[in-house]
């Protein structure tokens, strides 16, 4: 039987789950029928319509009188998600690259591409959803024919949603995708691409076997961590898991570890049978894009910490350090790839593991280098339809971006340029998609660090510092941010019986305050009558008192504020 390992990528909401469902309906892998997106598992994925973790599938096809062993992985689009793109790669001597008829190549396309070609990868591409009535398949396939250099003749037209198309796709797998190179006279080595953690199985590692052969029982050897193990189960998996007890070289499957610790297996390692084998090339670290701080509700910081520590198992792009507050008590500073990894984990939290997080306002890795701050900056590639492309060069323009080149690819401009990270991820897409009529799409890669003029902002309420509130950024954005903090702040905290001052300060310098007036209880009320001279005593008395008290007071902010304070 021979073996195909392809890996299926695009840009995101491209119909990647959708394709893969006709896949394994044609080859007879589920039923007509059995639902939809059926490797999107995760009930987030279905909710959103995005795919969020990769996920392989074993098929059986048969042409020509062949028999075809096929392995799927179907991809996250998100730019976010890319992490998972790249260990995909690794496994696979091939790749579906599928882009919408309807919308044509878009910046993660183009990101996906580069990734594939990088990885010496064969490339099928594929144009998706011919089905539809605004669908311009023509225009797509001369897109890809210009970005790919190829002919028009290698492009596959499908759809996902009718079937239309998925047989002449099967056969293209079958042809052009080619086999991998097998070594089962050698030494076992099993390259880890993913793992989760499994309540009776402990870590189950993804693994594609490259050399030799794995089978259950077997005594085997994390290569980088040491962990030593007996295999508990191995298989492949078709939707749910199938142990079959052995994989041989050339193969994508799993491995049951029994491992219940879960820095044991990491993603990249290499499972051996003897320490003496060699490890293949892992894959580089994945570094994060932005920072927050996660504090959990009283009572939970333990679950949290085995919660993080689970999560790093199935996301191996999750990094995170132990932190502590006055004001929120301890928690984690945890780096994210993007804004909605970081939405995704703290769902994922909250509803895996029943907690709920408080998140501080997200910021990006800077770091200081001989007392100068440097700030990160990013490749920005921005695709959109030509009519659009002054609008968006306005827009870049206010974000202290750098113009690299422009590209033409059929009707559409791909637009590079270099940007501070920290203009990228606030609201830019948000903008993007407004100046565009929702046309543009967008993708970032992290270049180099820069030097920046940045300053802590702190906020301080009665004098006192609130930690969890300090923000670094760039000092030209400094005093609007500090206003906009101060006045969101005193509509939140409760009023006093006695004045409270509100200031946002860089340093020892007040950049804005504002002041929440004292609760004034009416002390003349009892007064019914006789001299005014006993009305000003009454009053001289109480603003003697609330001087004294604004003195030796202090203010409690609840923690509903910062809930507040740190939404969107």
């Amino acid at each position: 039987m021979e073996i195909r390992n392809f890996a299926v990528i695009a840009h995101v909401d491209h119909g990647k789950s959708t394709l893969a469902d006709r896949l394994l309906e044609k080859t007879g892998t589920v039923k007509v029928g059995s639902g939809d997106q059926l490797l999107d598992t995760m009930e987030l994925e279905r909710e959103k319509g995005i795919t969020i973790k990769l996920n392989p599938a074993r098929m059986f096809y048969e042409h020509d009188g062949k028999k075809y062993q096929l392995n799927l992985i179907d991809t996250p689009g998100h730019v976010d998600f890319g992490y998972e793109v790249s260990r995909s790669l690794a496994a696979v001597e091939g790749v579906l690259l599928l882009v919408d008829a309807s919308q044509g190549i878009q910046a993660q396309t183009l990101t996906n591409l580069h990734l594939a070609k990088d990885s010496h990868l064969v490339i099928v591409p594929v144009v998706n959803k011919i089905d539809l009535p605004h669908a311009q398949a023509e225009v797509t396939a001369q897109q890809l024919v210009k970005a790919l250099k190829c002919d028009e003749d290698d492009i596959c037209f499908v759809s996902g949603k009718t079937g239309e198309g998925v047989d002449e796709l099967l056969e293209a797998i079958a042809k052009r995708i080619p086999p991998p190179k097998p070594h089962p006279e050698e030494p076992l080595q099993a390259l880890v691409f993913d793992s989760f953690f499994d309540v009776f199985l402990g870590v189950v590692a993804y693994v594609k076997v490259v050399s030799g052969h794995l089978k259950k029982n077997q005594p085997l050897l994390m290569k980088a961590t040491g962990a030593a193990f007996d295999c508990l189960q191995s298989g492949y998996l078709q939707i749910k898991r199938i142990d079959n007890g052995h994989l041989e070289s050339g193969e994508i499957g799993y491995v049951a570890t029994g491992l219940k610790t879960v820095h044991d297996c990491r993603v990249g390692d290499t499972i051996v049978a003897s320490g003496a084998t060699s490890a293949l090339p892992g894959y580089k670290t994945s570094k994060p894009m932005i920072y927050a701080s996660f504090f959990p509700e009283p009572g939970k910081e333990r679950e949290l910490t085995v919660a993080l520590d689970k999560l790093k198992l199935s996301d191996a792009s999750l990094s995170y350090e132990p932190v502590s507050s006055k004001a929120l008590g301890p928690g984690y500073s945890i780096g994210f790839l993007g804004l909605l990894h970081l939405e995704i984990i703290k769902e994922r939290l909250n509803r895996e593991f029943d907690i709920n997080i408080l998140v501080t306002t997200p910021s990006v890795a800077y770091k200081q280098e001989d007392e100068q701050w440097m700030e990160p900056w990013v490749e920005l590639e921005v695709v959109c339809p030509q009519e659009h492309y002054g609008a968006v060069s306005d827009l870049v323009s206010q974000n202290r971006a750098v113009f690299i080149n422009v590209e033409y690819v059929a009707d559409r401009v791909v637009c590079h340029y270099e940007a501070p990270l920290s203009e990228v991820i606030s609201d830019f897409y948000d903008k993007l998609k407004s100046v565009t009529s929702g046309y543009a799409s967008m993708d970032y890669q992290l270049k180099d660090y820069r030097p920046a003029d940045l300053v802590a902002v702190d906020l301080l309420v009665a004098g006192d510092k609130i930690d969890a509130l300090t923000q670094y950024m760039v000092r030209s954005k400094a005093e609007s941010y500090g206003r906009r903090l101060v006045e969101k702040l005193k509509e939140l905290i409760p009023r006093q019986n006695f004045e409270v001052t509100l200031q946002a300060a860089i340093g020892g310098k007040i950049i804005a305050r504002s002041d929440i007036s004292a609760v004034r209880k009416d002390v003349t009320a009892k007064l019914y009558g006789g001299d005014v001279t006993r009305k000003n005593k009454l009053l001289d008395k109480q603003r003697k008192g609330k001087k004294r008290m604004r003195q030796l007071g202090r203010v409690e902010v609840p923690s509903e504020v910062f809930v507040e304070l740190l939404k969107k």
